[in-house]
């Protein structure tokens, strides 16, 4: 039964990109844009908290967060993150993705707040309230990940699908270059006013006492974006593929999206009993594994690989700075003027390196496609960290600093120009709708599961600023990025198709498992192979 005989779905097939679609990228995007400066926007004041909590008279030396308090502080929303992803992308198909979006929003606002509050006044209750608040905000920002890709793919038309899920993950980088340039500009506001001396020339002192307040604003404007996309959120409509397939309800979904696509969509509920049937299997079934095991474990690994490398290089950026050149050593600055620093060198390397990768996806996806552009950006990314790897010792010479500042942009350049956005794009369409949004919060937890594994051990190696160790590290992740380009042969190209074509639940043989990846990125209708 091909799914043209489902009117709603044939119409969202088939719509002319409108202002609906460009507000729909917009609400979705603005969640992935408070993610992003939520999780990104901690280091650039980890070390501003160290100075602050952790000052010891005897060693001379500005404080520093111990290494597990760091590790906690940094990567205690990505633990959040992955539970979150699971949690709320099994909800989204069972109470529906409206439902459950905007409770994830609520979250996200009550808890960026609240990560800037303090019940206490020691370090240890300081860092105990930030990373309790830091853990929920992390479980809310999970639950946007499957919910707005899922929500996206689903009001999209086919041709544009993946430019248009690409433009709301895109938004992450806009958050990334956001936590660096509000960072960049409260520090510098409060250096104005409250400049205190190089910790060179007086220890105590070159810790401002106002930057207490200043860490905390910070944490509390990434409860912004997400106040003032709140209404917009709960004015969208359900889902016409998630009303139709999963509620059963015909009627209403051709409502729905008649009304937000400014046509008549015919009901036909009678037709829904023979669609749902062809698809009534569980998660857990032979029957999904033969159909779509293959893909998810490809979606899965390919974003557990690739986090590993994302949060390894974003997360450990304040301590890579030093070596190319971008910051002064902790000594010759105060605790302000070096969350200016860090921020403003964070700020351009998302800005030339991060940024414009997001965009390229944007543009060439629908004609490159997927599977391209993830397989010769996890090549790249390879490439350019074993360079930084093997010539360590040559690039963080004085003279060498901007080549290492080319090559390290460039990797994150083809991190998103490349995985980082394709590994998003790709569960949003692989998988049937009634279990789409569990399976691409499975390969998001994968992906957070990454990320962990960057911020607890690779991030280690690079926090004491050792060459040797962050030698070590690049190696480490120029190898895990070739894994990533290999298992990219587990996925398939899913440019130019409707939805359920791509998972079979038009009735059709559509077991793409069994076509070479090459093949099927021609884009040609899928037929029947037995």
């Amino acid at each position: 039964m091909s799914n043209r005989n489902l009117a709603v779905l044939s119409a969202l097939d088939n719509a002319r990109t409108q202002w609906y679609h460009v507000t729909a990228i917009v609400i979705a995007g603005m969640g992935f844009f408070t993610d992003a400066y939520d999780l990104f926007c901690i280091s650039t004041v980890s070390k501003l908290l160290g100075r602050l909590y952790y000052y010891d008279p005897s060693t001379h030396k500005p404080g520093k967060l111990p290494q597990k308090v760091n590790n906690f502080v940094v990567g205690v929303a990505l633990v959040g993150t992955l539970c979150g992803q699971l949690v709320f992308g099994w909800l989204g198909d069972k109470l529906g993705r409206k439902r459950v979006y905007g409770i994830t929003l609520i979250l996200m606002v009550l808890c960026a707040i609240c990560s800037g509050l303090s019940f206490g006044a020691t370090a240890k209750s300081v860092m105990t309230t930030l990373c309790f608040f830091r853990f929920w905000l992390g479980f809310g920002i999970g639950g946007d990940y499957p919910l707005s890709a899922t929500i996206m793919s689903e009001y999209a038309n086919k041709k544009t699908r993946g430019a248009f899920i690409a433009a709301v993950f895109a938004m992450q980088g806009v958050g990334i270059i956001f936590a660096g340039l509000v960072s960049m500009t409260l520090s510098k506001l409060f250096l104005l006013n409250f400049k205190g001396p190089k910790f060179r020339d007086e220890h105590v002192l070159s810790t401002e006492p106002e930057a207490d307040f200043m860490w905390r604003i910070v944490l509390m404007l990434g409860a912004l974006p997400a106040i003032l996309t709140f209404y917009w959120r709960m004015k969208m409509p359900e889902t016409g593929r998630y009303t139709a397939l999963i509620d059963g309800n015909a009627k209403q979904a051709a409502l729905d999206m008649g009304r937000v696509l400014d046509i008549e969509i015919q009901a036909d509920q009678d037709k829904l009993a023979q669609f749902k049937a062809t698809n009534n299997y569980p998660l857990l079934s032979q029957e999904f594994f033969r159909r779509h095991g293959r893909h998810l474990i490809g979606t899965a690994t390919t974003w557990f690989l690739l986090d590993i490398a994302f949060y390894s290089q974003n997360l450990a950026q304040k301590d890579i700075f030093p070596t190319m050149g971008l910051v002064s050593k902790d000594v010759d600055v105060s605790a302000l003027e070096e969350v200016f620093e860090t921020s403003k060198a964070m700020f351009i390397v998302a800005l030339f390196g991060t940024f414009p990768g997001y965009w390229f996806t944007v543009l060439f996806i629908e004609s490159i496609g997927r599977y391209y552009i993830q397989l010769v950006g996890f090549f790249m990314m390879s490439v350019f960290m074993l360079i930084m790897g093997v010539k360590y010792a040559y690039l963080k010479e004085k003279e060498h600093r901007y080549i290492f500042a080319v090559l390290y942009g460039l990797t994150f350049f083809f991190a998103n120009f490349g995985p980082n956005s394709t590994t998003f794009v790709l569960p949003a369409e692989l998988f049937p709708t009634r279990l789409r949004s569990t399976c691409h919060a499975i390969s998001a937890a994968s992906g957070k599961a990454g990320a962990m594994v960057g911020a607890f051990g690779v991030q280690s190696y690079t926090l004491k600023g050792e060459p040797s160790k962050i030698k070590r590290a690049m190696m480490i992740l120029a190898f895990t990025n070739l894994l990533g380009f290999f298992f990219t042969f587990l996925v398939t190209e899913t440019k130019g198709r409707s939805l359920e074509e791509i998972s079979g639940e038009d009735g059709g043989q559509t077991e793409m498992t069994e076509r070479p990846p090459r093949e099927e990125a021609t884009g040609g209708r899928q037929e029947s192979w037995e």
